[in-house]
Parts: structure tokens; C-alpha cells; sequence
């Protein structure tokens, strides 16, 4: 009987193709885009009169380095001392009670405005077109909140209501109150909805579907957001103490007319302080939520 020896081919002699090159398919939609965008900004930034050149003359670094020279030392007289930390409370007692108060507006204006707790939107119904209005409302009424900056309500607290604290309070509830209901509104909305729907199926209440539907996969971005808007706050109270609302961007404001650079210097690191107070805040409240 013959045998037959069958030779199998050696990788070696295997033809070669040679692999196509590496080509990015969205090459040229990239470069349009970024072609596009340095079309809109060149424009922008003349209108702007962005011209940072100018920070590096002689002149200008001589003022700008004798500027940052007379923030050191920070001042620490015991009189000042007494002052900045008055001011600290001024400030955060602002921010906290315009946040609580721009927290009571916000919530009910979320909870009108958000499609995911709308009853109306699971069916044909009698009710679909009042919805839609209340929702549409809500929105608008939010828009209106958040489109003046809070210096302008401040500017017009302080002139009703004069000088001190309880103007920012108003002018941070207000402008913030739209803030807040808008993100709230839009958290609420980008989450899993399908437990809240089967809730509100069944015949449970919208505050109960937001309770037990929404609120458990969207708590830890609404307090993160929520101590965010404060950290906001502190910071718009600062600048609104410019205008006569108090806190330590009224006493901000006296020191840089003195030219005492080293108490600017304490205020900004107070300042810098209530930040770092913020971020620890947000992060502690993200892990108990968690």
C-alpha cells in the first residue's frame, strides 16, 4: 500500500498581505469642526480686545509685581483678626440662608417642571393640556429667575432694603432659586424613570413616585449640586459685598482702597478656606449617599 506524504505549508511561505494604513475616520469631520471654531473665536476675541500680550510690557509687570509684593505678610493684628472673622460669619450665614431659601423655591418649580413625575404623559387624558401649561410655566418662571445676575438684584435690595447682609440674602434666593429648579428639574429627568412611571401606573401619588422612584438614583447628584450652588454662593457673596451687602467682600473692598495688600491677603486665604470647606462637604455627602 502507497503511502502519501502531505506536506503542510510552513507559516513561512504563507502569502503576506499587507495591512491596510491606519486612517482615523472622523479625521476630517475633526478638522471642520476645529476650523470652525477658530472662525467663531477670532472674531469673538477681537470684539473682546483680548490682548494678553499687554499683561507682559515693563510697565504693566512692574505695577502688577509691586501689587502682589504687598500681600505679604498677611496681616494678623488682633483688631483685624476680630474683623475678618465677623465678616466669615457675615458671608456664610449669606450664603446659607440664600441657598435655603433658593432651595424652598427651587423644589416645588422642580417638581412642576420635571416630565418624569407628569401624570399626564402616560396617556391620553383630560389633564394632558393643564399639564403641559404647569410644566411650561414652571420653566419659564425658572428662566426668569436665573436670568438676572444676583449683583443686579443686589444693586435693587440694597437700594430698598439698604445697606447689609439681608440684601445679598434676597438677591442669592432669587437668581439661585432658578438655578437650582432648573438643574433639579434636569437630574430628575436624566435618570432611570421607569420606577417612578410604574408608581405613578399603579395609582401612587407624584410625591410618592419622586420619593421612592427618582429620589434613590438621584440623590447623590442633587446634594452635590446643592453644596456646589453654595460654594457658588460664598463666592457670589463675596462679590456682592462691592456693592454694600456685606461680609468679606465689603471689608475686600476697604482694604484694596487702603492699599493694605496684607489684608487682602488674610481675606483671600478665609476664602480660600471656605472652598476647601466645600469640597470636604460635597465629598462627605457623596459617600453617605452612597
Amino acid at each position: 500500500m502507497t503511502s502519501r506524504t502531505i506536506t503542510a505549508a510552513s507559516p513561512a511561505s504563507a502569502p503576506v498581505v499587507a495591512a491596510p494604513p491606519l486612517r482615523d475616520p472622523a479625521a476630517r469631520r475633526r478638522l471642520i469642526g476645529a476650523l470652525a471654531a477658530l472662525a467663531i473665536a477670532w472674531p469673538v476675541l477681537q470684539l473682546s480686545e483680548f490682548q494678553p500680550w499687554q499683561l507682559l510690557t515693563s510697565g504693566n509687570l512692574a505695577v502688577i509685581g509691586g501689587f502682589l509684593a504687598a500681600f505679604w505678610p498677611p496681616a494678623l493684628s488682633p483688631d483685624f483678626l476680630a474683623l475678618l472673622g465677623r465678616a466669615t460669619l457675615e458671608t456664610l450665614a449669606m450664603a446659607t440662608a440664600g441657598t435655603t431659601l433658593a432651595f424652598v423655591i427651587a423644589v416645588p418649580l422642580a417638581f412642576a417642571a420635571t416630565r418624569a413625575l407628569s401624570v399626564s404623559r402616560l396617556g391620553p387624558g383630560p389633564g394632558r393640556l393643564r399639564g403641559g401649561l404647569v410644566r411650561r410655566t414652571a420653566r419659564l418662571l425658572l428662566m426668569g429667575l436665573r436670568a438676572i445676575p444676583e449683583i443686579v438684584w443686589a444693586l435693587l435690595f440694597v437700594r430698598a432694603m439698604g445697606l447689609g447682609p439681608a440684601a445679598g440674602v434676597l438677591a442669592l434666593a432669587v437668581t439661585y432659586g432658578g438655578m437650582l429648579g432648573k438643574v433639579y428639574a434636569e437630574i430628575l429627568e436624566s435618570v432611570d424613570n421607569r420606577p417612578a412611571q410604574a408608581l405613578l401606573e399603579s395609582g401612587s401619588s407624584r410625591i410618592a413616585a419622586l420619593a421612592y422612584g427618582l429620589l434613590p438614583n438621584a440623590a447623590q447628584e442633587l446634594a452635590s449640586y446643592t453644596v456646589y450652588r453654595w460654594e457658588c454662593a460664598v463666592r457670589a457673596s463675596v462679590v456682592m459685598g462691592f456693592v454694600g451687602a456685606g461680609g468679606l467682600g465689603q471689608l475686600m473692598d476697604q482694604s484694596m482702597k487702603m492699599l493694605n495688600g496684607g489684608e487682602a491677603c488674610s481675606i483671600l486665604l478665609v476664602f480660600l478656606t471656605l472652598v476647601l470647606l466645600a469640597d470636604a462637604l460635597s465629598n462627605g455627602l457623596r459617600r453617605l449617599l452612597a
